[in-house]
């Protein structure tokens, strides 16, 4: 057998598994021109959710990210990873959409794309591999690894003989969730390699620790390739450590050829910049092993942990972890790879938050079941299914075909801000959060990524907090952006709830507080005694108006379910679902709070008329904040 090969994953699934995948285009510069001398088959560099966190918590282009990390890797090819018709994102677009996007990655420096499809539905592959094979670059399909009673081997089989005669030039098994146990790695990768003649590559987690054992026993039975990461981010819910396996199989058959002592020069700089900014090392829990259960892949787990905390509600995760099976069984066992790890896992919290099972669901969880993600391996349980979509009909068709195409309407939607196809592209998958994001950088202008040439220069930076030197280039009075700034110049939260304290306890009509640009203005309601505020009164503020209407047995409060993003409006360009005044059904939708990267649908629980909106569109809310005032009368 030939030297087996290795994709490095440090600078895409390594930080995203561990590090909620905040490295930023800077900590990346330094290190790329060792990463590129090491002989990697590829580093795997972009996409998955690298994305989304580029625009929403970084305010960094992705788009730049990557055309300076192809300007400084030479040799290697790059490497992303593209969630089939959902490309970076957490629903289908239409074909134009994916093969704009697939056309932008390659021109941008992409040379291999691994796409996948959460449900092994290869329909939703057929557009991805047919441009990445009409842009000349490396189609890798995954077949999606997990156990249920109908994921067999030979089912795996079936869909890699599918995806070979689709144009795939190589077959990835992509086991997300580190379930891929050592002897059925070694029996699925020989069951793979007596069937095709492409290239087989395994692409495993730590979480529940046996990928080590699972990579080896793959290598026995001829995987051509795998994936590990640099030891600061392997192990825990990442991948496997390279320089673990490189030693494992020196002076072996499968002897990668990779130097150690250059792996531990690159492990350096990671774990100083681990050091650093406080990152996450991979451990493996106890919670983590339950994986075996649950199934939530390690790219997720970091995440509900943190969500679960943003709800105010760690305590219960638990009990979310222990509800994710049923909801998968419910749902016709689909494996848990984005967005369908989201849709189950978030379906699970609102269950146990809500403490009844399907009050909430998310329209990404309605359009699953309506059967606009694909064909689950099994058709979802008729009793949820009549509980979460009625009567309505479940879609046969390959869903991208129900789907308008949209690059002309994003073009005219964006153009106010748009620089380029790119940007484009940002918004049509990213509306709400491009718009954000463009936003911030008109106000606060676009900064080159700074390029940082040398490995020394970075130890030198990370030895201490060092000075701004593009302070200047800011406009005076504005705030800089940090690692939670998501372009909604937010408040803190401890200073309004000390302005509503001291507005309660004062009779001044007026208090006006100023930080940086920001004003927050409370007034007292002239109306004390709550109902309709007189025609060119001023309006008091929401938490105000709260108190004022506690005690009016026809007014409903229309709560947040969960910490989040409120939106009055389906997208930027659609009329808001309600505004003051108007007369309303129980049932029908109000708004929608965005949380975990789904969208979630907020229905009326009695009919009544809109008496008051008490958030602004694309502001954060709290878990239990009262949104909307509805009037029964």
């Amino acid at each position: 057998m030939n030297n087996i090969k290795i994709t490095d994953t440090s600078l895409r699934d390594g930080h995203q598994s561990l590090w909620a995948t905040r490295m930023t285009t800077s900590d990346m510069l330094p290190i790329l021109d060792k990463l590129d001398e090491v002989g990697y088959h590829s580093l795997e560099v972009w996409g998955g959710a690298t994305f989304d966190v580029c625009i929403r918590y970084l305010n960094e282009d992705p788009w730049e990210r990557l055309r300076a990390i192809r300007s400084a890797v030479k040799k290697t090819p790059l490497q992303m990873l593209l969630r089939g018709q959902s490309l970076v994102g957490y629903t289908h677009y239409p074909d134009d959409i994916v093969e704009k996007f697939v056309e932008r990655s390659a021109f941008n420096g992409i040379d291999i794309f691994r796409v996948f499809d959460a449900l092994n539905d290869v329909r939703n592959l057929e557009s991805s591999l047919r441009v990445i094979k009409a842009v000349g670059k490396h189609a890798q399909a995954s077949v999606v690894y997990t156990i249920s009673p109908v994921h067999t081997m030979q089912h795996f089989v079936d869909t890699a003989l599918r995806l070979r005669d689709m144009g795939a030039d190589s077959i990835c098994i992509k086991d997300m969730a580190g379930l891929l146990s050592p002897y059925s790695s070694y029996e699925l990768v020989r069951a793979l390699k007596e069937n095709l003649d492409v290239p087989i590559q395994l692409h495993t987690h730590y979480i529940g620790g046996l990928a080590i054992a699972t990579l080896l026993k793959a290598a026995e039975a001829g995987v051509d390739i795998i994936d590990t990461a640099s030891v600061p981010m392997a192990f825990g819910s990442s991948q496997p450590p390279v320089e673990t396996i490189v030693r494992a199989l020196q002076e072996s058959e499968r002897d990668t050829g990779l130097e150690l002592r250059q792996l531990f020069e690159i492990a350096n700089h990671f774990e100083q910049l681990r050091k650093h900014k406080g990152f996450e090392r991979g451990v493996t829990r106890i919670s983590d092993m339950r994986v075996f259960e649950h199934q939530v892949p390690g790219g997720m787990i970091s995440n509900l942990m943190s969500q679960m905390e943003e709800q105010k509600a760690s305590e219960r995760i638990d009990e979310v972890l222990a509800e994710i099976p049923h909801v998968r069984e419910e749902m016709g066992y689909p494996p848990l790879v984005t967005p369908t790890s989201q849709i189950i896992s978030i379906q699970a919290v609102l269950n146990v938050l809500m403490g009844e099972r399907y009050k909430l669901c998310p329209g990404e969880v309605k359009d699953y079941v309506r059967g606009l993600y694909g064909k689950p391996p099994v058709p979802v349980m008729d009793e949820i299914r009549k509980k979460i979509i009625g009567d309505e009909p479940v879609v046969s068709v390959r869903p991208a075909d129900l789907i308008d195409p949209m690059w002309e309407k994003a073009r005219q939607e964006s153009a106010h801000y748009a620089r380029s196809e790119e940007d484009i592209l940002t918004y049509a998958l990213f509306p709400q959060v491009a718009l954000k994001f463009f936003a911030w950088r008109e106000t606060l202008g676009s900064e080159d990524i700074p390029q940082i040439e040398t490995h020394d220069e970075i130890n030198e930076e990370l030895k201490g907090p060092q000075p701004d030197t593009r302070a200047t280039k800011r406009p005076v009075n504005r705030v800089r952006p940090t690692e939670s700034f998501r372009g909604d110049e937010e408040m803190n939260l401890d200073e309004i709830r000390e302005l509503i304290l001291l507005l309660d306890q004062t009779s001044v009509s007026e208090l006006e507080v100023q930080k940086n640009d920001y004003r927050l203005t409370l007034r007292k309601n002239r109306n004390a005694g709550g109902g309709a505020p007189e025609a060119g009164s001023e309006v008091a503020p929401a938490h105000v108006r709260k108190k004022m209407v506690s005690e009016d047995n026809n007014m409903i409060e229309v709560t947040s379910p969960m910490v989040g993003t409120f939106y009055a409006a389906p997208s930027p360009d659609a009329p808001p679902y309600v505004q003051v005044g108007d007369r309303v059904e129980a049932g029908q939708t109000l708004c929608i709070v965005e949380a975990m990267k789904l969208m979630n649908e907020i229905k009326a629980e009695t009919d009544g008329v809109i008496a008051d909106i008490l958030v602004d569109n694309a502001q954060p809310v709290e878990y239990g904040q009262v949104m909307i005032l509805i009037d029964k009368k």
